[in-house]
């Protein structure tokens, strides 16, 4: 066991604020134990009880839109890349390029019909609504789609899909100027817009759109929007589920069936990640990510369980607490981490300064591609993020100003 300090964020470089001496959160780490169960250990948490990892490739094009690959080969594809959970989401559009049509639909549906494994293989068929100014939603699990023609601006596909069983995720978010309507709220899509991408393809998006915009991560979660943080790889070729460095999502699941995929994606119970092979589960006073804390202010005692992930192990790196600010997400604490550990730190937290918490965990030796403001801590290298937690005690206003420097 070793001990020591998280460090509060200052306005500092990465290497000195990991170096530096800080009393504002406490920690313990140590080296989890092997799980005796008979389940794969590398899919068991050592926080949390009754679920197991999958790790989900939900983002893919074909040649029914505009992809490369023939979608006949697409599942297969993804299963020899060791996937467990696979979704086909051709674009629904008439904006300028080629979506997919009643009759592709069907066949996508067909498609994930054929391929689907219950309890060890999940197939799914979305779409992705794609606005060229707006923005581009994917949507898993409805029986029909919406193209531009049903559905010509997010108002409209919101409504839409608050009249469906499906479930939405916001796709990389900031490449599109309008951003959602500057992710304005809209409360009939609580239940169903439960996903935010954070890695696209090779992209890190917690500075999608930097500086005409503000942090995709604040601009949504700010705004009231309750998702869970996803990676994708947004295939656009035909080797699908096979480059490596690409977004991944780790879902918790009871089950590995379509039901068991829907219940974890409704209950924000998963992490991004770009690094196959991952392990990433995290406690907050005992509620999983994705969960509600029952807490206005307080010290708050975070698990982190932390393993796998290819081509990580041994290396320094960085666990970054990230909360609510005006325009980039403010990182109020540190600390440098190794997969293979459990970690335990305590983190005050205080609803008046936000009602959110996301841990981040970066690679500090490499920086990030699309950095945000000078000297942000989030400048380095993202690896995976954390779904949310919000805190419910007392209001749940946020205390910054939510609108970007800009005036956006």
């Amino acid at each position: 066991m070793t001990s020591g300090h998280l460090h509060p964020h200052r306005p500092v470089s990465r290497r000195s604020l990991l170096a530096g001496a800080g009393g504002l959160l406490t920690l313990a780490a140590a080296p989890g134990p092997a799980s005796a169960s008979a389940a794969p250990a590398s899919r068991l948490s050592r926080v949390s009880r009754g679920t197991t990892l999958v790790h989900a490739d939900l983002h893919n094009h074909t040649l029914l839109s505009d992809g490369m690959g023939v979608p006949e080969l697409a599942f297969d594809s993804m299963r020899t890349a060791g996937l467990d959970v696979a979704a086909l989401t051709d674009h629904a559009t008439d904006s300028g390029f080629t979506g997919i049509t009643g009759h592709k639909w069907k066949k996508l549906g067909k498609l994930a019909d054929q391929a689907y494994q219950p309890g060890s293989y999940t197939t799914l068929r979305g779409f992705e609504w794609s606005h060229s100014h707006i923005g581009h939603i994917n949507v898993w699990f409805t029986d029909e789609f919406a193209d531009l023609s049903a559905a010509a601006d997010e108002k409209k596909l919101y409504e839409w899909l608050a009249g469906t069983s499906g479930i939405g995720s916001f796709n990389h978010p900031g490449r599109q100027r309008e951003v959602f309507g500057d992710f304005a709220y809209d409360a009939r899509l609580a239940d169903h817009m439960v996903a935010l991408e954070m890695f696209n393809s090779g992209d890190d998006y917690v500075f999608g759109g930097w500086p005409d915009h503000p942090s995709p991560l604040v601009a949504c979660l700010n705004a009231g929007w309750r998702t869970g943080l996803t990676g994708t790889p947004d295939e656009h070729g035909s080797d699908w589920g096979h480059d490596d460095g690409k977004g991944r999502t780790g879902l918790w699941v009871t089950g590995n069936t379509r039901d068991g995929v829907l219940a974890a994606m409704r209950a924000r119970r998963f992490f991004a990640s770009r690094v196959d092979g991952l392990r990433l589960d995290a406690t907050a006073d005992g509620v999983r990510m994705g969960g509600r804390l029952p807490l206005a202010k307080g010290d708050v005692t975070f698990r982190l369980d932390l393993d796998g992930g290819q081509g990580l192990t041994g290396r320094p790196l960085s666990l970054q607490v990230l909360r609510p600010g005006p325009a980039a997400p403010e990182v109020v604490g540190m600390l440098e981490v190794r997969t293979g550990q459990v970690v335990k730190f305590v983190v005050p937290l205080d609803v008046s300064d936000g009602d959110w918490v996301v841990l981040r965990l970066s690679d500090p030796a490499r920086d990030n591609e699309t950095p945000g403001p000078v000297g942000h801590a989030c400048n380095d290298f993202g690896l995976a993020y954390s779904s949310p937690w919000w805190l419910t005690g007392g209001s749940t206003s946020v205390k910054a100003s939510t609108r970007h420097p800009s005036g956006r």
